[in-house]
């Protein structure tokens, strides 16, 4: 449970963070043995973001497995942020109030791509952004190391998938997110929302490339526009200093859907993609796909993707995945292309799945039975030299392969179609 004073502490109507997974914390089966009646509530404190555990239970009984250390296993998460004393949790209410802005003066204050610095601007999501700022801390500031070691639990714990990054490894940057928020009677406190975690790769001969390892927006803080506001200046930092290209490693498909938003908004507005685009979309209006013998690959031009990786700086695997919104965007009444436009889809997919060929030549997946889940469990194989594969697939096993192969193309247009409504709302 997040919280941001004493009061909140123990309040039922305290901001709760969705159920966790913490099987893996807890000893090589997930499991805590030796306790009747255990009740564990984890108190995070959103101004110091240090931790105290109310562990109660009726009692204890070792059943042949022991009974499991709570406290260290807990510790496994929160380190030096879990604090023993609950007293001593709730004086940090007052002894760390000021911790955020303090720690975080240390670093650059970066400017919102929209605000240039008036008050009261507004980003792309219409939110207000004149009590928003994002700071820039690299990691041999010692202020950046600190501030991210008490992070770490909410990395490990909101996260999917990530290890905290390496502080003595100066590549990394950390970008964060506060609000500025006036106390009665005190000063400016300044409250973190969310941050997120930018390494920076040498690229031969003299520039850098920027890739995000990970962001977070805090759970009372979600779906308010505040990831799209840290990932906004983030990308105005890759333009205004010239970088190669920003990536992103393995996004989550919310934060795709935020990203892909984002970008498909720029590349709107950009001129060499509207020249090719506009001659993609005249191409498709000429007549059905069905009545064509081939099927034409339809990605952006070399030239272009060369232009927006310079000027953008999205690289080239993004903008392909942004094409097709662009391209469902442009077919205007896109009631009257709709089939044309599956079809690119439908093909695009078979043809990254199955190969170029599509059929016996290139790559070929078949469903094989396993101990370990039946129904996610393929071979796939690929054929030499364009001869015919001497695997054969039944019936079952070809229909089995169709349906999941329209499933694809389904999850696949219903992205396309989220995205392109989103973006029409904010044109």
């Amino acid at each position: 449970i997040t919280v941001s004073s004493k009061d909140e502490v123990g309040a039922s109507d305290a901001a709760r963070i969705t159920p966790i997974d913490l099987n893996s914390f807890f000893e090589e089966d997930g499991k805590i043995y030796g306790y009747q009646g255990l009740s564990i509530t984890i108190w995070v404190s959103s101004i110091s973001f240090q931790a105290y555990a109310d562990i109660s239970y009726k009692s204890t009984s070792d059943g042949g497995k022991g009974v499991t250390d709570l406290k260290s296993a807990l510790q496994n998460i929160f380190g030096e942020t879990l604090l023993d004393s609950k007293d001593d949790f709730l004086q940090t209410f007052s002894s760390d109030g000021n911790y955020i802005r303090s720690i975080i003066s240390s670093g650059e204050v970066l400017q919102h791509p929209l605000t240039n610095g008036h008050d009261g601007a507004s980003t792309l999501s219409g939110k207000a952004t004149s009590d928003l700022e994002v700071v820039r801390m690299v990691m041999d500031n010692p202020d950046a190391g600190s501030l991210y070691s008490r992070l770490v639990p909410l990395v490990l714990l909101l996260v999917d998938g990530s290890n905290p990054i390496d502080v003595t490894d100066s590549g990394w940057e950390l970008y964060v997110l506060t609000q500025k928020k006036d106390l009665e009677h005190e000063d400016v406190q300044s409250r973190l929302l969310g941050f997120s975690a930018i390494y920076r790769f040498y690229h031969y001969p003299d520039s850098t490339r920027l890739r995000l390892g990970q962001i977070l927006v805090l759970p009372p803080y979600q779906s308010k526009g505040h990831g799209r506001h840290l990932l906004e200046v983030i990308h105005n930092v890759a333009i205004s200093e010239d970088v190669y290209d920003f990536t992103v490693e393995e996004p989550l498909d919310a934060f795709q859907h935020v990203r892909t938003c984002l970008d498909v908004q720029r590349l709107l507005g950009f001129e060499p993609i509207k020249e090719a685009l506009n001659s993609t979309v005249l191409y498709l209006k000429q007549g059905r796909l069905s009545k064509k013998t081939h099927v034409p690959r339809f990605v952006p031009p070399s030239s272009a993707a060369e232009d927006v990786r310079r000027v953008l700086k999205i690289n080239k695997t993004q903008l392909t995945q942004c094409w097709e919104i662009l391209i469902y965007l442009s077919l205007d009444p896109i009631d009257k292309y709709v089939d044309d436009f599956e079809m690119i889809v439908s093909h695009r997919v078979k043809e990254e799945i199955l190969g170029k060929d599509g059929g016996s030549g290139g790559k070929q997946v078949i469903e094989v039975p396993s101990e370990y889940k039946e129904d996610m469990s393929f071979v796939m194989f690929k054929t030499k030299d364009g001869k015919p594969s001497s695997v054969e697939l039944d019936e079952d096993q070809t229909k089995q392969q169709e349906e999941q192969l329209k499933q694809l193309v389904d999850e696949r247009l219903n992205v396309i179609k989220s995205v392109a409504q989103k973006v029409q709302l904010q044109v």
